[in-house]
């Protein structure tokens, strides 16, 4: 009588004790990134914090989202260690529009089969990022879809919970604010379906010079994270509104900060303030207008800020001080068209 073959859970492709090695992995990036508050370490079912106590009517904020395709560059540079970066900035980035200091941050990889050399260049850069923003990696998942995922590859989500006073919590723009544009690292995380568009026809090639370096380190250049600078302000200054420009690109995100009535009038013509030479390539090569290319990409800005003319001093002072670099591109204003941003 033969014996039945056995099905194992390693056997279907699932492995624990690659799952538990890279928690091993995990423990000692996840500490550097602790905070004073974080009362529970990597490994069990949850992570807790207690609220700082500087905060008097505090309220919690809350956000996720993830690096989009962007992470098939990093694929093919086989380079994985700043795709955690940006990551975190992608949550932090939209958590500070809310004026929130950013408590602690959960991610989730999930891929085929866990490659641990990989995985653990991913996790750093989370580890970073946190550390940057300093938020405190508390947990996550890391998931094996066997049969089921794409192979030699992953995807990524993060999530992220901060906190802020109430008497903070507004984000819209009011009439007569101006609007300041800081500098963005490069693309961050949006726009990469067209960039492997042209990537694909060989518009553009990941192998060729620009900037002293290859144009494939230039489009993997993480996310800039802009805690520290936004957090400097919102101590000081009363901003209106802030702008975290992702999806949607300038004009797309811009409007999400501009009340009913009130239109955002950009200064014309738009220039390539910041990277010049990145975004006049990638119009070229695509093809597309100024006002395609500003609902596609930041076009050099990363967050934009309104705020009262009055503070415009005092914002350049802590900026320049933060080593920012920022410019006035244009005021908001009541009116009584329904198109929210405009050109003069």
């Amino acid at each position: 009588m033969s014996k039945k073959k056995r099905i194992s859970y390693k056997s279907s492709g699932v492995s624990i004790s690659r799952g538990e090695a890279l928690v091993d992995l995990i423990k000692p990036l996840a500490k550097k990134t602790k905070r004073s508050e974080i009362i529970e370490d990597i490994g069990g079912f949850a992570g807790a914090s207690l609220l700082p106590k500087k905060y008097k009517n505090p309220i919690l904020v809350a956000c996720t989202d993830g690096v989009g395709t962007k992470i098939e560059i990093a694929k093919k540079m086989n380079v994985h260690d700043s795709i955690g970066i940006d990551l975190v900035a992608m949550c932090v980035n939209d958590l500070i529009t809310l004026k929130a200091e950013p408590l602690f941050f959960l991610d989730y990889l999930v891929t085929e089969k866990i490659n641990l050399q990989t995985s653990k260049q991913i996790i750093r850069g989370i580890a970073k990022g946190c550390e940057l923003a300093n938020c405190s990696l508390i947990g996550g998942e890391t998931a094996e879809h066997p049969n089921a995922f794409p192979k030699n590859t992953y995807d990524l989500a993060g999530f992220c919970v901060g906190v802020t006073e109430k008497s903070k919590h507004s984000n819209l723009s009011k009439n007569n604010d101006i609007l300041i544009g800081m500098k963005s690292s490069g693309l961050h995380s949006n726009g990469y379906s067209l960039i492997r568009k042209l990537l694909d026809t060989k518009k553009i090639s990941l192998k060729q010079k620009f900037s002293q370096t290859t144009l494939g380190h230039v489009l993997l250049k993480p996310t800039k994270i802009y805690v520290k600078e936004i957090l400097s302000l919102t101590n000081k200054v009363n901003l209106s509104a802030i702008s975290h420009i992702t999806g949607g690109g300038l004009t797309g995100n811009l409007e999400r900060i501009i009340p009913e009535n009130h239109t955002a009038i950009l200064n014309s013509p738009f220039e390539y303030k910041f990277n010049k030479k990145l975004y006049s390539l990638i119009q070229e090569k695509s093809n597309l207008s100024i006002k395609e290319m500003l609902s596609t990409f930041n076009c050099g800005y990363g967050m934009i800020l309104s705020a009262q003319v009055k503070d415009f001093k005092k914002i350049s002072k802590i900026l320049l001080t933060n080593k920012i670099q920022f410019k006035l591109i244009g005021k908001v204003k009541k009116t009584n068209t329904s198109k929210k941003v405009i050109f003069n």
